[in-house]
């Protein structure tokens, strides 16, 4: 398989820091609401439970870092990492519960260097960011190097649909309609044509796994195709 080399990080964490304040709404607007359904099922399938410790890395404005705390409760804890600080200001306002004490927090730290201890999570993931990482191999590797043995490294991330019919729609859509929407709901129609372009030549379903199974020692990985293949969920079990 060809090394797939990411994005400059320095344009990458500037692109994001512009959009911060209009992200999610036009996550919303563009994806239908469904985003939201996928990190449901990120959940589910990372088996996450309470008590358990939890990285989500690339967290964004935090929405699957929330989504964690619910099933961890108050008993368990989680860590939302991003390197754009503009983003973890919203993450912390969303999250925060004046009325409980806080199990969850936000901090600033890039994936391909985590600054935690071998085996401290439970789980780790990421939504939506790998693919935004230089080097994939290296963030997959620092995930499963946080986590212990039997924890999960959870993936989320965008694929290329399959079939000559929807894959034609789903491309005319990302091609020309994504990137007019997102730059009329963010200002920024560079930002929406750089997630066409790299969505669209990102390793997925397979190729993917073979990514992960070059960067950690697993024991077992899942592959599962989300909405026709717009997305895929990935399981690494760590050995």
């Amino acid at each position: 398989m060809n090394q797939h080399v990411g994005p400059d990080p320095s344009k990458i964490k500037s692109m994001f820091a512009a959009i911060a304040t209009r992200y999610d709404r036009a996550n919303t607007v563009l994806s239908g609401g469904v985003h939201h359904l996928w990190r449901r099922k990120a959940v589910r399938v990372s088996d996450a439970k309470a008590g358990d410790r939890v990285i989500d890395c690339a967290t964004g404005t935090g929405d699957l870092a929330i989504a964690f705390r619910r099933v961890v409760g108050e008993s368990g804890r989680v860590v939302g990492t991003d390197f754009v600080p503009e983003m973890l200001e919203l993450a912390r306002e969303k999250a925060a519960n004046p009325a409980k004490p806080s199990n969850i927090v936000f901090e600033v730290a890039d994936v391909m260097h985590l600054p935690y201890d071998n085996t401290s999570f439970d789980v780790a993931s990421i939504s939506f960011g790998i693919r935004n990482v230089s080097d994939p191999r290296k963030g997959i590797a620092e995930m499963a190097r946080v986590v212990r043995s039997g924890g999960r490294v959870i993936v989320l991330e965008f694929g290329q649909p399959p079939g000559r019919t929807f894959g034609a729609l789903y491309d005319f859509y990302t091609r020309h309609l994504l990137p007019r929407i997102g730059g009329v709901l963010t200002g920024d129609r560079g930002a929406y044509s750089y997630l066409q372009r790299s969505a669209g030549k990102f390793p997925c379903g397979q190729d993917f796994v073979a990514l992960m199974r070059e960067a950690g020692d697993f024991a077992s990985i899942e592959s599962t195709p989300l909405t026709f293949g717009i997305a895929y969920l990935y399981k690494g079990v760590k050995r």
